[in-house]
């Protein structure tokens, strides 16, 4: 693939400059000139109201075969326990194979892992369990295999894991091994039906853009989603599924790595993943003591407390606050953001959560975009006037 700009057509009226994201593009002598660093994301071609703008098409990619089908779930767990974001993607999954009119499965690795039949009650057609004691602790070479061995022998047509540390540790090592594509951190999945093409939707370049991906010629189609960015379903008592249970052959499997010990991290004291409600802070607070404020509110309200990364970088908090695209995305009943402005990055974190309240001296704030509720006024005298009266009911 290749741009080339037609200068016979070209007539220097300038409306590509502005949709160009990286700044490449600059009318000289008036024509349009094109510095290096070229994507070809092709936004200054649309913008180009007499066709000046060419690019080069991508070859036609290989038709897939009909044999890879059915969308998978891989249920995570810690230490026998399943993980919220195993049943954010069986929903999302779900309604996936009902656009592709075929079965949601869910695989799990663990051992001796409660409630596997809740994966069915949530929407699983078929549940793969491998269980063993040396699949417990997450290796993720044992993991890496098991998983590939399955999906050669099963063949399903979109697999889709968590973003967590563990899915980010080895379901890209599967996708390399199986010669396919990964589309990692997404926060948006929709079909094309017509062509039973996974669109997955990720925030690129600093959170600027928002890409969506497709992998049109190998298969599985594969792709990790960050958790909280999807709701849970209702689970549907007595649904009926088919658990399947394999052998885990540990001779087959060469381990280059072994657990020593699992240290729990004690600094770590807030999970605002797990919250329902939160109240996050940003560059507006000025100063670290300025947090206590949000910590007394947080208290009166049962919250947690959360923070924008200029707050973290700052010093201010500690990371395991920070809420955004390069922290924790959360979906609380209630978030309150005081003294935050909207960044792209920030909102991706949250921007889900049912109820978004926003306090912030400037009413022209991105954050009052997404706000259910926004109060424009000095934090510093909003945030205590809502705790005294919360207070005393």
């Amino acid at each position: 693939m290749g741009i080339e700009i037609d200068f016979e057509q070209c007539t220097g009226c300038g409306n590509c400059e502005p949709a160009c994201p990286f700044g490449l593009l600059e009318v000289v002598d008036d024509k349009v000139r094109l510095k290096e660093g070229c994507t070809l994301c092709s936004a200054c071609q649309e913008a180009c109201p007499v066709d000046a703008i060419l690019i080069e098409a991508a070859p036609a990619a290989e038709t897939t075969s009909d044999e890879h089908r059915g969308v998978w779930v891989f249920a995570e767990q810690r230490h026998g326990q399943l993980k919220d974001v195993a049943y954010e993607l069986l929903a999302e999954g779900r309604a996936l194979a009902d656009i592709l009119q075929t079965d949601l499965s869910a695989v799990c690795f663990g051992h001796n892992i409660t409630e596997i039949n809740q994966l069915v009650a949530h929407g699983a057609d078929k549940v793969y369990l491998v269980d063993s004691p040396e699949l417990a602790e997450n290796l993720d070479d044992l993991y890496t295999q098991q998983f590939i061995e399955l999906i050669q022998e099963y063949k399903p047509e979109i697999v889709i894991a968590g973003a967590t540390s563990l899915g980010r540790a080895f379901i890209p090592r599967v996708a390399a091994v199986l010669k396919t594509g990964l589309t990692a951190d997404c926060t948006g999945l929709d079909i094309d039906p017509e062509n039973r093409l996974l669109q997955q939707t990720r925030p690129t370049f600093g959170g600027n853009i928002m890409a969506t991906i497709i992998c049109q010629a190998r298969r599985p189609q594969m792709a990790t989603v960050r958790p909280r960015v999807f709701k849970k379903n209702t689970p549907e008592a007595g649904r009926k599924g088919q658990v399947i249970k394999l052998d885990f052959d540990r001779e087959r499997i060469t381990a280059k790595t072994k657990l020593l010990n699992f240290v729990k991290d004690l600094t770590e004291t807030v999970k605002i993943e797990e919250a329902d409600v939160i109240v996050s802070g940003g560059r507006g607070l000025g100063k670290a003591e300025n947090f206590k404020m949000l910590d007394e509110l947080a208290s009166v309200i049962g919250a947690a407390v959360g923070a924008s990364r200029a707050a973290v970088d700052e010093g201010w908090i500690p990371y395991s606050h920070q809420v955004g695209q390069t922290g924790k995305t959360v979906c609380p009943k209630l978030y309150i953001a005081c003294g935050i402005s909207g960044a792209v990055q920030h909102l991706a974190g949250m921007q889900t959560s049912d109820v978004i309240v926003a306090i912030n001296d400037n009413p022209d704030a991105p954050i009052f975009e997404a706000a259910t509720y926004g109060i424009v006024g000095d934090l510093f005298k909003v945030v205590p006037m809502l705790t005294e009266k919360l207070k005393n009911g």
